[in-house]
């Protein structure tokens, strides 16, 4: 590995499985100390002791929380801290809604905004002062394809992620002039724990599941979760200083079908 990220303390949300843990254990093979969020505590235990079986010596704390909770954001810079500072936030927590626009609650749509929108805010909140003090800060906010791309029966989801684009771009102009560059990867679909266990627990074929998805992208297949984590890696390191309001549609070409 070429070491990116040496010497950089890196903050992520949903790090208990899927991309967030991929992406963890990217982070800490290219050098840097990490801190992990996420609401499942057991999850949180076996990426990190995943990580440093496959990184002796990497710096990996934990800390189980709410992400619409702002307290949980504070207790993570603070850990952050304790490492040594603060250079990458990686937002990538996201509660998933299955309902249309024609049925979703007000409950419904305040639960899922709390957590794609407030909860990012809350850690951008948090992090910013460490992130200036940094000097090279890298936020990556992790949305979807599906917030420039339309479908039915995630609206909910969708809307909030799209929103999360307009978020960083605001971001990047707002902290521009204090280092802090800004940046979104829209994922398209990714073989990840939820969609195996959700599997699983529907009685369906996970092996069937292995050869779904061959009309979401040019590609015809899944996303390895470590093929988004490379994209969100080199947003954080220091080979992307030059970019910042971007956003990255990392969808095996399903943006143009």
């Amino acid at each position: 590995m070429s070491q990116r990220l040496a010497g950089k303390v890196a903050l992520l949300t949903g790090g208990g499985a899927g991309i967030g843990a991929a992406a963890a254990a990217l982070f800490c093979e290219e050098g840097a100390r990490v801190v992990l969020v996420d609401m499942d505590s057991a999850a949180l235990e076996r990426t990190a002791a995943a990580v440093r079986d496959k990184t002796p010596g990497a710096g990996v704390r934990v800390l189980a929380g709410d992400v619409a909770d702002p307290a949980t954001a504070t207790r993570a810079v603070e850990l952050c801290q304790a490492s040594g500072g603060l250079d990458v936030l990686v937002n990538n927590a996201a509660m998933r809604n299955y309902a249309s626009f024609a049925d979703a609650t007000p409950e419904e749509w305040h639960a899922v905004v709390g957590v794609n929108m407030v909860g990012n805010a809350n850690f951008c909140r948090a992090a910013l002062p460490l992130l200036r003090q940094s000097g090279k800060g890298a936020i990556v906010n992790v949305s979807s394809c599906y917030a420039v791309k339309s479908r039915k029966g995630m609206a909910l989801y969708d809307a909030t992620k799209a929103a999360m684009i307009a978020m960083t771009r605001t971001l990047a102009f707002e902290e521009v002039g204090h280092g802090v560059r800004a940046n979104v990867v829209c994922p398209g679909s990714t073989l990840t724990d939820f969609h195996v266990n959700r599997t699983v627990k529907a009685g369906k074929s996970v092996e069937e599941l292995r050869t779904q998805r061959q009309e979401t992208s040019l590609l015809g297949r899944w996303a390895d979760p470590r093929e988004i984590a490379y994209p969100i890696l080199w947003l954080a390191s220091d080979e992307a200083s030059f970019i910042t309001g971007t956003t990255l549609v990392v969808d095996g070409g399903l943006h143009i079908k």
